[in-house]
């Protein structure tokens, strides 16, 4: 079966990276998940990977704000929502996007 959630992710890098290709703002993805070594897992733990980090990070005009990528009927970890809390403390934006119409709206909305 495919990442349907990785597609949703991909999809939205193109079309953000299209409309925004003058370096008007920066995207970026922070990858947190996937399947490692105890090796580079533990590595990569001591460098600063931290469960539950958003997906994406957007910067522009002096500002971040970070989405989280969902598909179908995924919800947050706790861990993301822990994560999330702490952002939204620190007047930091943090949004979950399940779709591209949810993506588009938090950009257009944001930039």
């Amino acid at each position: 079966m495919k990442n349907l959630e990785s597609q949703l992710q991909q999809n939205c890098i193109t079309w953000f990276r299209l409309l925004y290709k003058e370096s008007y703002a920066l995207i970026f993805a922070i990858p947190n998940g996937g399947k490692r070594s105890i090796i580079t897992a533990t590595i990569q733990k001591k460098e600063g990977v931290l469960s539950g980090i958003p997906d994406l990070a957007i910067i522009s005009n002096g500002k971040i704000f970070f989405i989280e990528m969902k598909f179908g009927k995924n919800k947050l970890s706790e861990n993301q929502k822990k994560i999330h809390d702490i952002l939204k403390l620190n007047e930091i934006k943090v949004f979950t996007c399940y779709s591209f119409d949810d993506f588009r709206n938090i950009i257009k909305e944001n930039l």
